[in-house]
């Protein structure tokens, strides 16, 4: 036997080493494994959804909002607006007739009086017209009065022949009377005597129908001499207007005052009825504001603002409502309620305040570009700690230019939201983010 052999035999074996088998490794059912995965799974969906923003919800940087307090003091129901000076009245010059100007008178910005002549135009096809008009007017009015004397003849021979009758009817009766006796005492013949008295009822009959065609004659000739005089007078008119239009080629001032627009020349042609310049009320001025629609129904006639003018408000009042909504807004006149500051030009913007109604104690916010976006039906109201604004709903009242009445749904001390909504309308939370 070797030495090698002999160590080997001599080394001490290990423990168990005659023993030593293949143990199989046991694993977990596979329900177990698919349950702890699922269990997995949604411990990791929960942990994801509850990191995650909500839909209705949106993060928003602090610094990108304006946060107002809710405050208690007096609101006061006031509209501000800018109003411009415009002349109380304004009288619009037009073309009567058209024609080409001849002469200009007077230049743009003189002041002018009532009636005084400011161009001259000249149309000849009018003036031969109105001559054409005039000749035949004439002529009418001539065939009028030749029938009017020929009515007055006929009245006049009416009269005459009544007077002939009233003559004959008197030679009659004395007639009668002389020969009465006469005939009695047998000093006239019977006949002659019948003679007479057939005479005296033969005049009586013809003065009686000559006062009967007299009668209808007058009753006639007045009916016809009034349709002549309604006549004569309709053809006057029509010549009067047609004068009238003829002198509408010498374009006069209708009022008194600056006359502004006015840029004819001479040669130039114009229109019928074409605008040719305006005629504004000296020293006598209005003030027209531009409001927006949503005081439609609260801005009423006579209700009294003022106006800042130099440093110094001067009362105003309301005197006439445009009520026409153009681009989201209407005009007012505004009409001082004493006598107009000096120094007002035409166009002058000035800053006036219009009062809607009485002062009075409330919960206030800061009015702000947010009510456009909410209609004043919610607003954002933040947290306690600051950490996101909650949309509430609320309702608001009157604004003005720097504060909105809160009716419900906000107490003082509380914040929200005043600067706009834009693209969180459909939010419920913004969760405010530093």
């Amino acid at each position: 036997m070797t030495v090698t052999a002999i160590d080997r035999e001599l080394r001490p074996r290990a423990s168990g080493a005659g023993m030593d088998r293949v143990i199989a490794r046991r694993r977990l059912p596979r329900w177990v494994l698919a349950s702890a995965g699922a269990i997995g799974i949604g411990g990791a969906a929960l942990g994801l959804y509850a990191v995650a923003p909500r839909a209705d919800s949106q993060q928003v940087a602090r610094s990108q909002l304006q946060i107002s307090p809710v405050t208690s003091g007096i609101f006061e129901d006031f509209l501000p607006l800018r109003a411009r000076v415009t002349p109380l009245v304004t009288v619009y010059l037009d073309a009567v007739e058209g024609g080409r100007v001849e002469k200009v008178l007077v230049e743009d910005g003189a002041t002018v009086a009532k009636g005084q002549l400011l161009a001259v135009l000249s149309n000849p096809e009018l003036q031969l017209s109105f001559l054409a008009r005039q000749t035949e007017v004439t002529q009418q009015l001539n065939s009028m009065r030749s029938q009017e004397l020929a009515l007055e003849q006929s009245r006049l021979r009416n009269a005459r022949d009544l007077a002939e009758a009233d003559l004959g009817l008197q030679r009659a009766e004395r007639d009668l009377d002389r020969q009465a006796p006469l005939a009695e005492r047998g000093f006239i013949a019977g006949k002659a005597f019948e003679e007479t008295r057939d005479n005296l009822g033969y005049q009586r009959r013809r003065r009686a129908l000559i006062a009967q065609t007299m009668a209808s004659d007058d009753r006639l000739q007045t009916s016809q001499l009034a349709e002549l005089r309604r006549a004569a007078g309709s053809i006057q008119a029509s010549l009067a207007y047609a004068r009238a239009s003829l002198e509408g080629l010498n374009l006069r001032a209708p009022v008194a005052g600056t006359l502004s627009s006015f840029s004819i020349q001479v040669g130039q042609s114009m229109g019928r009825s074409e605008r040719l310049g305006q005629i504004d009320s000296p020293g006598r001025n209005k003030l027209i504001a531009d409001v927006d629609e949503f005081y439609l129904g609260r801005v009423q006639l006579g209700q009294h603002g003022t106006v800042s003018i130099n440093g110094q408000d001067v009362r105003v009042r309301v005197t006439k409502l445009y009520p026409q909504v153009k681009n989201g807004q209407f005009q007012i006149d505004l009409q001082f309620d004493s006598a107009e500051p000096a120094g007002l030009q035409r166009g002058q913007t000035l800053q006036a305040k219009v009062t809607l109604g009485d002062a009075k104690s409330a919960r206030l916010i800061p009015n702000g570009a947010f009510y456009n976006d909410s209609g004043g039906n919610w607003v954002f109201v933040v947290t306690p700690d600051g950490s996101a604004g909650v949309k509430r709903p609320v309702r608001l009242g009157r604004r003005n230019a720097d504060y909105i009445e809160v009716l419900d749904g906000l107490d003082p001390g509380e914040r929200v939201l005043t600067s706009p909504y834009t693209g969180f309308t459909d939010k419920n939370r913004l969760d405010l983010t530093n």
